[in-house]
């Protein structure tokens, strides 16, 4: 039987980068001590979630993925922990700037980096003003015992990105998220919908999905939560609540994930020769 103990990460975040690093690396060391291999932090947590304003200041802020701190502070605890850790944060590459994900491994290295490839423009995400599109493509990486394939926060709700990453291998799906109040609508409460979409992703591909996401508030804008884990079917195996820092955990059995998927038939019954207009703008 092949299991991997995966794990997500929730937490509040300030504009202090040292202490959000000693926060993440606080429970990261606790999802070590519950034998999790891969831990999974929130989007972007070297600070608050600054796509809330369009400051051209905070372009400063953006470093390549060597001169990272919270990529190198990443680095040093996954050698010294021998874990994987996603690890999203603002990237620097000449004059262009993307949201990214180093994947860094239990040697300390960046395996390699995905730019996140749907990027949001709305009141209170306004991500185009400081990010291109990503250029990386999608990516799956060769795991502990199991591919590991990643989307950013907005690349959640796209089923063409967790179904890209099954047809490239992916065994587990991973989405590192910052979201929460919408400053438009008072009223609109996606936190629900937020999971739906990617338990759906599960169900539809029968693989398990972990996503971590943010709490608490900055300034004005509130983050729900929610982080969770599930299994290929869709049953939550472990959750967080809207305003609960903590770690969860789960032990995914991926022989069994394997013979669910084929007796799914999903992947059997594709027909390619008919999603010609998939690729096609509206």
């Amino acid at each position: 039987m092949t299991e991997i103990t995966v794990a997500a990460l929730q937490l509040a975040f300030s504009d202090d980068l040292e202490r959000n690093i000693a926060n993440v690396s606080r429970l990261v060391r606790e999802a070590a001590a519950r034998d999790a291999r891969v831990i999974l932090p929130p989007e972007l947590f070297e600070g608050e979630y600054f796509c809330r304003v369009e400051d051209e200041g905070l372009f400063a802020n953006a470093k390549p993925t060597a001169e990272h701190r919270a990529v190198k502070a990443m680095q040093a605890l996954a050698a010294e922990l021998k874990v994987w850790i996603p690890t999203s944060f603002f990237e620097a590459d000449g004059p262009h700037h993307y949201n990214s994900l180093a994947m860094v491994d239990p040697d300390g290295k960046v395996a390699g980096v995905y730019r996140k490839s749907h990027i949001p423009d709305g009141p209170g995400y306004e991500e185009k003003f400081y990010f291109r599109p990503g250029n990386t493509g999608f990516k799956v990486w060769d795991g502990p015992g199991a591919k590991l394939g990643i989307g950013i926060c907005w690349d959640q709700w796209y089923p063409e990105t967790a179904r890209a990453l099954m047809l490239m291998g992916a065994e587990v799906l991973f989405y590192p998220t910052a979201i929460g109040s919408e400053p438009h609508d008072e009223g609109l409460d996606t936190a629900r919908l937020w999971r739906r979409a990617m338990i759906g992703h599960a169900v539809s591909n029968v693989v398990p999905v972990v996503a971590a996401n943010r709490i608490g508030t900055e300034h004005g804008q509130t983050f729900y939560g929610t982080s969770f884990i599930c299994d290929e079917r869709g049953d939550i195996l472990a959750e967080l609540g809207r305003a609960e820092e903590g770690v969860i955990t789960a032990t995914l059995d991926l022989d069994r994930v394997k013979r669910h998927r084929a007796a799914f038939g999903f992947f059997r019954d594709r027909r390619p020769d008919l999603y010609g207009r998939l690729v096609h703008d509206i």
